[in-house]
């Protein structure tokens, strides 16, 4: 028991920490500016002007190859890395203004998110260093790699199911406003809180139905041992630039996407962290 409460103490002073609250609201600027990028990627996609993936290394990619982009890429790794740090602390004794299943809900959420802002401190690491390959295709030689195994087919299968889980509760959080909780909406002007509430439903919304779609895939892939289905957000964004009047449906999500970046922009300032 003393272990724990002092695991306990040592975490709440981690997140206290002025300098790692500063730094995950520089993170919510660069994941903002990341997903500005892939809206413009999105966009390039759905009207056939582009061959790099649009996903977070393709944006990433993007970035890197402008001026002073390497900066640029250091100091998102450095604030999604303190951002990951926060939800971690949140995940380990956080949330404490919900009670039961809320509470174990929000957690397992904040765990979540340690690793989704993990995954993009790491990425941006890796096109710094120009190491390695994209996303898409790491996705998919996972993929492959899971799949020859035995029982790797149904693993994969749920991986994909989740995927579409995690698209549904975006599209969820989105449409009934739940993420308002999470901002200090007292603080916030009447303008403000109104155009920054509309920001978050699209862009959750948008998230949404991309990595929804991804999930969709990931269980295709499965399904039909095709991994080349198994790449992510941008395998979704092209699958839904071959839908039916596919252009228009992925320009109104690479909007939505634009606009979950600048929403990500009044979460700098109006996150509770």
């Amino acid at each position: 028991m003393p272990n724990t409460q002092d695991a306990r103490r040592t975490a709440n002073q981690v997140g206290d920490s002025r300098w790692l609250e500063l730094l995950a609201r520089v993170g919510f600027i660069g994941y903002g500016i990341v997903h500005l990028l892939v809206a413009w990627l999105a966009l390039q996609i759905a009207f056939g002007r582009s061959a790099a993936d649009g996903d977070q290394s393709g944006a990433m990619r993007t970035l890197a190859a402008q001026p002073l982009g390497g900066v640029l890429l250091i100091a998102i790794a450095v604030g999604l890395t303190a951002m990951a740090i926060w939800q971690a602390i949140e995940a380990a004794v956080g949330h404490r203004a919900e009670q039961g299943r809320d509470r174990v809900l929000e957690r397992v959420i904040s765990a979540g998110r340690t690793a989704v802002y993990l995954s993009f401190a790491w990425t941006a690491v890796q096109v710094f260093r120009n190491a390695g390959s994209d996303t898409a295709d790491q996705q998919q030689a996972l993929s492959e790699r899971v799949m020859s195994a035995p029982g790797g087919r149904w693993l994969v299968g749920v991986a994909g199911l989740v995927l579409v889980g995690i698209g549904a509760g975006m599209i969820f959080n989105g449409a009934t406003r739940r993420f308002e909780k999470q901002l200090k909406t007292g603080a916030m002007s009447a303008r403000v809180r109104q155009v920054t509430c509309r920001l978050g439903m699209v862009g959750y919304v948008a998230k949404g139905i991309a990595y929804g779609t991804a999930g969709v895939l990931v269980v295709v892939a499965a399904v039909q041992y095709d991994p080349e289905r198994a790449r992510g957000l941008d395998a979704a964004l092209r699958a839904l630039r071959e839908q039916a009047y596919g252009t228009i449906l992925l320009t109104l999500v690479a909007a939505g996407f634009a606009a979950f970046g600048i929403y990500c922009f009044a979460q700098s300032r109006y996150r509770k962290v």
